[in-house]
């Protein structure tokens, strides 16, 4: 069964996800913003959400999950919870 591991931030406002995108762009590190920032408990394990299968999330979560590139930071994507930035770090089929 697939798989995959990622780490996230979530926050309340597309604008302040935004924001947070493009200070990563600009060098900030992701762990670090997410224990900032994240409004998730994994936030302060700097996102990481471990690992899990295709169901276990929000479909939102999945359909970026599951087809994403690796290691390339993806959102804002609205869930019910917020906004947030994804960042799959590993997949296997």
């Amino acid at each position: 069964m697939a798989s995959a591991s990622a780490r996230h931030i979530l926050v309340s406002s597309e604008e302040q996800c935004q924001q947070l995108k493009n200070d990563i762009e600009g060098g900030a590190d992701f762990t670090e913003l997410a224990k900032q920032h994240s409004s998730c408990p994994s936030g302060s394990k700097g996102g990481d959400l471990g690992e899990f299968s295709p169901g276990m999330m929000v479909p939102e979560f999945d359909q970026v999950v599951f087809s994403a590139d690796i290691n390339t930071v993806q959102g804002p994507v609205k869930t019910q919870f917020g906004y947030h930035l994804l960042e799959v770090t590993a997949r296997s089929e």
